[in-house]
């Protein structure tokens, strides 16, 4: 699967994408609330923009990622590998943040409730 295809599949309702490999994949300013990436390999995938509220990306691979300015409020990123990712100015109010986030980038970020 690519993100396209991931894409298409989300806007039909699936929202059940545990353990998907979709490194590199792009994401930017993609509407993905909701959405199941439990499990996920997402190293280096651009999210920038992306909306992933109420996501679950618990144990999901995400190093390297681009998640800055996404929204992630209320998402669950328990267990998640974050080593290096970006999240500046990323919204993660009131999400779930027992992750790896060495080196990541969390320069104007919303951590409020987190």
């Amino acid at each position: 699967m690519n993100a396209e295809e991931l894409l298409t599949k989300y806007a039909g309702g699936e929202r059940n994408f545990q353990g998907v490999e979709l490194g590199g994949a792009a994401f930017y300013r993609a509407n993905l609330s909701g959405v199941n990436f439990s499990g996920a390999n997402l190293v280096g995938a651009n999210f920038g923009g992306a909306n992933l509220s109420g996501a679950s990306l618990s144990k999901a691979t995400l190093i390297g990622a681009n998640l800055s300015a996404a929204t992630l409020i209320e998402a669950d990123l328990t267990d998640a590998d974050l080593i290096g990712a970006n999240l500046s100015g990323a919204k993660l109010s009131g999400a779930k943040l027992k992750a790896r986030f060495n080196g990541a980038n969390f320069s104007a970020a919303n951590l409020s409730n987190a």
